[in-house]
Formats: C-alpha cells, sequence, structure tokens
C-alpha cells in the first residue's frame, strides 16, 4: 500500500500533541530570516493540512499539495469545519506545478525524506525554484542522518491506544530506511481494522543537499539545527534549510 493513505484515517489522532503553532511560527521566522515576508505560500506535503492551516489564520493565501488523495481530503474537511480558506492540490512535489508563483515555498515534518534518490531532489528543488517569485524563499527539514542511522535504525516501535493501535519495524540499508508500519484501527461495531504501509525515508546529508540547491539555481543557503538559527550539531534530530530564488 502506497504511504500515508490508510495511515490517513489515524494520522490526527496519533499526532495530536504535535505544535502545529510552534512549527509554523518558527518557518515564518526562518523565512523572516531569509528576508521573506509571505504574502502568498504554498506547504508541500502538507499530509491532513494542520499547518496549512496555521499559516492560513495568520493571513496568507496557501495551497497545500501531497501525493496522497486521502490527507487531502481530510485537509479540505478540517479547512472547511474550521472555516478558514486554503486550496489543495494533489501533486508529487518532484511535479510541482503552481497555478502562479509565490513568495515562500515549505516542505515541513521530513518530506525531502521521502525523496529517496537526488534525481528527485534535483526535481523538487528546480520545481520549487521555478514556482517561487524572484526574491522567494524554500524553507523545508530533515530528519537528520543521525536520526535515521543511530536513533530510529533497525529499531522496533509500537503504541496501545483506545482506538488505534500500531507496530513499527525498521530496516536501514545504506542511506535508505525502510519503516514497515501496521495499524489497527478500531471501527464503530468495536472490530479492529489492520492497515499496512511501507514509508521509506533516505538519510541526506544536509552538505549535499546545499549543493543540489546551488545546482537548481538557489542561492543564500543556511542550514540550522532543530527550530534554531544555530548550526546543527552532531548528534541534531532534526535540520532545517532555507534557500533564496535572487531577484
Amino acid at each position: 500500500m502506497e504511504a500515508y493513505n490508510g495511515f490517513a484515517v489515524v494520522y490526527d489522532q496519533l499526532m495530536d500533541d504535535f505544535d502545529y503553532p510552534g512549527w509554523a511560527g518558527y518557518y515564518l521566522d526562518l523565512l523572516r530570516e531569509a528576508g521573506v515576508e509571505p504574502v502568498e505560500l504554498c506547504d508541500c506535503a502538507c499530509g491532513t493540512g494542520s499547518m496549512t492551516l496555521e499559516f492560513a489564520r495568520r493571513g496568507m493565501r496557501v495551497t497545500g499539495v501531497d501525493i496522497s488523495r486521502e490527507m487531502l481530503e481530510r485537509a479540505a474537511q478540517k479547512a472547511r469545519q474550521s472555516g478558514v480558506r486554503a486550496q489543495f492540490a494533489c501533486q508529487d512535489m518532484s511535479r510541482l506545478a503552481l497555478a502562479h508563483p509565490v513568495d515562500a515555498i515549505v516542505c515541513a515534518c521530513d518530506g525531502v525524506n521521502y525523496l529517496t534518490g537526488d534525481r528527485r531532489v534535483r526535481a523538487f528543488f528546480e520545481a520549487a525554484h521555478a514556482a517561487l517569485r524572484p526574491g522567494g524563499a524554500l524553507a523545508f527539514d530533515i530528519s537528520s542522518p543521525y536520526k535515521l542511522r543511530h536513533v530510529l535504525g533497525d529499531g522496533f516501535f509500537g503504541e496501545e491506544r483506545d482506538d488505534v493501535a500500531y507496530l513499527w519495524q525498521n530496516r536501514l540499508e545504506g542511506d535508505v530506511l525502510t519503516m514497515d508500519l501496521t495499524f489497527f484501527i478500531r471501527e464503530a461495531d468495536g472490530r479492529y481494522r489492520r492497515v499496512a504501509e511501507t514509508h521509506r525515508q533516505r538519510a541526506h546529508e544536509p552538505e549535499h543537499l546545499a549543493r543540489l540547491l546551488e545546482e537548481s539555481g538557489f542561492s543564500g543557503v543556511r542550514i540550522y539545527g532543530d527550530r534554531s538559527f544555530e548550526a546543527p550539531g552532531p548528534e541534531e534530530m532534526r535540520v532545517h534549510i532555507c534557500a533564496r530564488r535572487e531577484s
């Protein structure tokens, strides 16, 4: 099964402790650090749209892009229920194509890790460069190579809640981490439905991504630690990268 299809049903439930307002605020600070105050923004790999809606609540015109129709259906439903205006488009971000250029593109929570080869990474960077207005910026994060190799690695994880449980088995082969996830989702009649997905992420070296950004036309590439404005440490779990399209 493709990633984030069956998972869409329980994604928000399992991410209920994630600080979306804090993350959105950090990304806006990151863009300001690059000299960008976005009016129009594209949120790539937006999932169920929680951060897309945070950007929209701050007065921006926002388009959320994701490859999973199931995730986007939930994103659109949340937008309607909350009365927040946002657009959503089903696209592979490595083929990003917007109706018109925007001031900023954000790709948070491992989106770039899911691009497991340089060809797709470069395609995303080139598409993002083309989708930005001159002077705009791309900002994204990755789970660090340290995290994928030494924390997730070949590990096994699991959690049981009242209405959902999951089993998560990892295996690391070279720079690619394969994650086999099995969810048991409680239905209205009390029975549990089993959903299985496989996710693959690559341990990208930040300096290598910086070179690919520059080769794709970006400049002023900056690399930061986990929601900070300092250089990442050797055991940093998450790395943020921001780059500009020159005026």
